[in-house]
C-alpha cells in the first residue's frame, strides 16, 4: 500500500514568491473545479487519498471540504495561510497551526492527524516547528524532503518513515538513491517533468526494496487553463510545464499502483497506533 497526498491550494499559491495580501480578492478561485476533477478521478478508480487543506480555503469553501471528507478521504493540515515556516516566528506559526486545526475540526468534527508545510519548509533553520507540531497534537508530518533543493530539503534526513520526535512520525516524500545522492520521484513538478516511465520504474524499484511510496500532487496541477502570472522565467517553467498532460499521467499512475490515505498506510505498517 502506497500513500497519496493532495495539496489543496489555489493556482496562485506559488511558494517562494512574494505576492501582496488579498490574493483571494484579486484573483478568481479555481479550487472547487480543480479539486472536483481529482475527486471524480479517485472515485472512478476507487482510490482514497489524504488531502492537505489550507485553513483559509476550508473557511471559504466548507462544502468542498465536507465533500472530500464524506467521500472517505483523509483531511490533513497544510497550515492556515500558504506561508513558508521560515517567514513565521514561533508564535505566529503556532497561531497559524491552531487556526488550521480549529477550522478543519469545525467542518469535519475531528482534528487533523497530519501536516505538510507549504513548500516543504521544515529545513535545518526551522526544525523548531516539529516541536510545535508535536505539542499541538499532530501524529505525523510530511514536510522534511530528504533532497538538496535551493528552497527546501534536508539531504541527510532519513528517506523512510521514522519518529522525528517522540510523538511525531515523519513520512518523507519518496526519493531514490543514485550516485550517493537522493533524487525525488515524489510528485509535483518532478512528476510533470520526468518521463512517466522513469517514475513508474522508480516506484517498482522502491517497492522491491519494501519501501512504500509517498506521492503528492497539487490540485492546480490538473488545470492547464489557469491564468498565467508574471513570474521569473525559471519558476514559470517549473510551475506551468506539463499541466495539460498531468491528469492523463496521474490516472495512468493510479491504475498502475495501489494508493491509499497516509493514515491507512502508517497504520497498516504498524507505525502509529493513534
Amino acid at each position: 500500500m502506497n500513500a497519496l497526498g493532495i495539496d489543496v491550494e489555489e493556482w496562485y499559491h506559488i511558494s517562494g514568491l512574494d505576492f501582496p495580501e488579498g490574493l483571494s480578492e484579486k484573483f478568481e478561485s479555481r479550487i472547487v473545479v480543480n479539486t472536483e476533477k481529482i475527486l471524480d478521478l479517485l472515485n472512478r478508480i476507487q482510490t482514497k487519498a489524504t488531502f492537505f487543506v489550507l485553513g483559509v480555503i476550508a473557511e471559504r469553501f466548507p462544502d468542498l471540504i465536507k465533500k472530500i471528507n464524506s467521500d472517505g478521504h483523509e483531511i490533513a493540515s497544510h497550515g492556515y495561510m500558504h506561508k513558508e515556516i521560515h517567514k513565521h516566528s514561533k508564535e505566529s506559526f503556532r497561531e497559524d497551526i491552531r487556526k488550521s486545526i480549529s477550522v478543519l475540526r469545525s467542518i469535519t468534527g475531528k482534528a487533523p492527524w497530519g501536516y505538510r508545510a507549504p513548500n516543504f519548509s521544515i529545513i535545518p533553520e526551522t526544525l523548531w516547528a516539529l516541536d510545535i507540531l508535536a505539542d499541538e497534537g499532530f501524529c505525523y508530518d510530511c514536510s522534511v524532503f530528504p533532497v538538496y533543493h535551493p528552497r527546501y530539503g534536508i539531504p541527510s534526513s532519513p528517506r523512510n518513515p521514522h519518529h522525528i520526535r517522540e510523538n511525531l512520525l515523519e513520512f518523507p516524500p519518496s526519493t531514490i538513491r543514485f550516485l550517493g545522492q537522493n533524487f525525488s520521484v515524489a510528485g509535483g513538478a518532478y512528476f510533470r517533468i520526468l518521463p512517466l516511465s522513469f517514475t513508474k520504474k522508480a516506484f517498482r524499484m522502491l517497492i522491491q526494496q519494501k519501501q512504500c511510496i509517498n506521492f503528492y500532487l497539487h490540485v492546480w496541477e490538473l488545470d492547464s487553463e489557469q491564468p498565467k502570472l508574471g513570474i521569473p522565467p525559471q519558476r514559470k517553467l517549473l510551475h506551468y510545464y506539463g499541466l495539460d498532460k498531468t491528469q492523463q499521467r496521474f490516472e495512468n499512475l493510479l491504475r498502475s499502483f495501489h494508493f491509499s490515505t497516509i493514515e491507512s498506510v502508517l497504520k497498516n505498517g504498524n507505525l502509529t497506533s493513534r
